[in-house]
């Protein structure tokens, strides 16, 4: 069976075609198919196609058919948006159950600000971190037109800005608040807690005048200043100046930096990060830290941080309130503690895998210092062979340069200082000459797979201090994080409270991929793949409009369950039409 065209020609030379329902049937005497017309639809250029369409689309139902792009169109359904909803469901779910939307709102209210419509707007803002990072001012346009957020209404840049504003100067009140509910329902181990420091650099087009670097203080600032006795000059989280110091980024020596501290749990959770002016030191921004986190409840704490944090000032100060710490030494121009440390003979016991660790004491009474030495054979092996490869290269930059002026070897000295490892292994003779220092590759050789902790925790033991010590690889795994999946830089912002904000952005938004990474034992990145195959659409026909989800997947639905969230539901808004008068 088959559609048939037949054509005639009118007296006045017109041609008229037809649309036949037609089969064949086989002639009784002759054998040949000859066409049998079933139903004649009449003229081509006046038939009714719509009617053609539901029958097309009928027959297709019958013999489970797709319906064609016809049939679509007459069963007057049109698909009208599509937004991808999977990523934005399951952060947003989180984002509730760890209190981070309570927070919001209710410090916004008791600022007299709608909490409901900062809290949806910050909301967004994180999900685009963890989604898909771009500026602020693509923000707007990514939740208008390309992700379903829950009662997220439209908003412009300025009213983006204007949340981002709120978030760092509540920002004290809503992170306790955040850590207080995150511990109790992540039963977080807060006993320990990782402190670590980076830098990122930031945009900027123009020079800045005095007005962009000097940040205005208001009245009420000054005020609190003087009631406090502080002159403003230390690592506050408001800073003075903007640009204080370039970038250590070899590629972008010309851009001004910013300096970050973060905090994280042993479960690699981030507790709170901070921003501080490019030229603030490590060992200022530990007291900041300190400060800010002592009012938190928290029970007994021992602080790990890396040698950078290391002085007799900054021990002190963590001690305060009953605080502990655990703080790698410097072994190069060590104090003489921690060389009577190294010296000590003992023996080493394994810790875990290949970690070997012992414990020295010096001293007595009030100056009593406890050190656990770490030692891993894979490093040193891997330690000499770097120096080795050192000392070779060493070795053809020094070679013939007896030969060469004085200015010319003062020229190299240069460049060989520039790299602290290979000037430790070089030394020069009165007259400017270069050697091979083996008495400095001996003392190197001391060193290989060595690493020394300093602690004032005596409960405990070496293995415990190591391993926790190894932990602090978690804060660098956030740093990571922050500038691959959350896309801390590049910075656009070029207010510096902007700054501070992008950067609470990602922390809040680091904290939610963490969670989820710990729950569900993948990747941030595999998770939100999948997620991102869930989408949302909307369907609108003269019977209304409707937004239906796409059917859940069953690495989404495993997804969800190690989450403990449900599916959200199958239709999400319904539309009826206006009735008529």
């Amino acid at each position: 069976m088959y559609l048939r065209e037949s054509s005639r020609r009118n007296k006045d030379g017109s041609k008229v075609t037809y649309l036949q329902l037609a089969h064949n049937e086989r002639h009784p005497v002759t054998g040949s198919p000859v066409a049998k017309v079933i139903h004649n639809f009449g003229r081509k250029d006046k038939v009714d196609k719509e009617a053609l369409a539901r029958l097309v689309s009928s027959i297709s139902r019958i013999l489970d058919l797709p319906m064609t792009e016809s049939s679509v169109a007459s069963s007057g359904i049109e698909i009208v948006d599509s937004r991808r909803l999977g990523g934005a469901f399951v952060l947003d779910e989180l984002w509730s159950r760890l209190g981070i939307a309570d927070a919001l709102r209710s410090v916004a209210t008791g600022r007299r600000l709608d909490g409901d419509l900062v809290e949806r707007i910050c909301f967004a803002l994180v999900a685009q971190r963890c989604l898909e990072p771009a500026s602020k001012l693509a923000a707007v346009q990514w939740v208008r037109e390309r992700v379903a957020i829950a009662d997220c209404p439209d908003f412009d840049d300025q009213a983006a800005y204007a949340a981002m504003d709120f978030l760092l100067a509540a920002l004290p009140e809503i992170a306790e608040q955040i850590f207080s509910t995150t511990a109790n329902l992540l039963n977080l181990s807060c006993d320990i807690i990782f402190v670590d420091t980076s830098s990122t650099y930031f945009e900027t087009d123009v020079a800045d005048g005095e007005i962009d670097l000097d940040l205005a203080t208001s009245a009420e600032e000054k005020l609190a200043e003087q009631r406090s006795g502080t002159d403003g000059s230390g690592p506050e989280e408001q800073a003075i100046r903007r640009f204080n110091k370039r970038s250590k980024e070899n590629h972008r020596p010309d851009l001004p930096q910013v300096v970050l501290g973060m905090a994280v749990t042993v479960e690699g959770v981030p507790v709170r990060c901070w921003t501080f002016p490019g030229n603030t030191s490590d060992q200022a921004i530990i007291r900041t830290i300190e400060d800010d986190l002592s009012g938190w409840m928290l029970n007994r704490v021992v602080w790990v941080a890396d040698r950078g944090f290391n002085s007799l000032a900054n021990r002190a100060y963590l001690q305060n309130g009953g605080g502990h710490y655990v703080v790698a030494e410097k072994l190069r121009n060590a104090s003489g503690e921690v060389r009577a440390a190294l010296a000590r003979p003992g023996r080493y016991h394994v810790a875990a895998g290949n970690l070997e660790v012992k414990e020295v004491v010096v001293g007595d009474g009030e100056r009593r210092q406890r050190f656990v030495v770490c030692h891993n054979p894979e490093a040193a092996a891997r330690d000499r062979q770097v120096r080795a490869n050192l000392v070779a290269y060493l070795t053809t930059q020094i070679a013939g340069t007896d030969e060469w002026t004085r200015s010319r070897r003062d020229e190299l000295a240069g460049r060989l200082r520039t790299t602290p490892a290979l000037w430790r292994l070089v030394r020069r003779l009165s007259d400017g000459e270069f050697r091979i220092d083996k008495a400095a590759i001996a003392r190197e050789a001391k060193l290989d797979g060595t690493w020394l902790l300093g602690t004032s925790d005596d409960s405990l033991t070496p293995t415990d201090l190591a391993l926790a010590y190894e932990q602090l690889l978690e804060v660098e795994r956030g740093w990571r994080d922050m500038l691959g999946a959350l896309g801390l830089r590049p910075v656009f912002h070029h207010r510096e409270d902007r700054i501070r904000s992008h950067v609470q952005l990602c922390w809040l938004g680091l904290l939610l991929i963490r969670v989820i990474e710990n729950a569900t034992g993948d990747t941030w990145c595999n998770v939100r793949n999948e997620l991102d195959r869930m989408h949302l659409v909307t369907m609108e026909s003269t019977e209304g409009r409707v937004a239906q989800r796409t059917s859940t997947t069953p690495a989404q639905a495993e997804i969800l369950a190690k989450l403990e969230i449900a599916e959200p539901g199958r239709f999400l808004d319904f539309t009826l039409p206006t009735p008529s008068a």
